[in-house]
């Protein structure tokens, strides 16, 4: 299965900001399905922000206005900008893509982002 890699998190005060990156298996990258997770310690992963056609968008309610996905089809990678961070985003970040019910990727590892003072 194709895979993904993940960097760019870190420890970051609240109020700060990341840009994480995904970099995907060129033949398998999906611009317009490629998506953020995250999974916070004791919790479910949950979507951050995906695309979800060419043009289109969208983003977890506790996320947006502060977090902007973009992709460079050129270098087949996904970018998280991360802005106004809070500690309840604390977090593995994951990327992946969706094709109907199965994943295009397998799991990476992730980045983990600590948002702490």
């Amino acid at each position: 299965q194709a895979q993904v890699v993940e960097s760019g998190g870190g420890l970051v005060q609240p109020g700060g900001s990341l840009r994480l990156s995904c970099a995907a298996s060129g033949s398998s990258f999906r611009g317009n399905a490629m998506g953020w997770y995250r999974q916070a310690p004791g919790k479910e992963r949950e979507l951050v922000a995906r695309f979800t056609s060419a043009f289109s968008t969208n983003y977890a309610d506790s996320v947006k206005g502060r977090f902007i996905i973009s992709r460079d089809n050129n270098k087949n990678t996904v970018y998280l900008q991360m802005n106004s961070l809070k500690p309840e985003d604390t977090a593995v970040y994951y990327c992946n893509a969706q094709a109907g019910s199965t994943w295009v990727f397998s799991w990476g590892q992730g980045t983990q982002v600590t948002v702490s003072s």
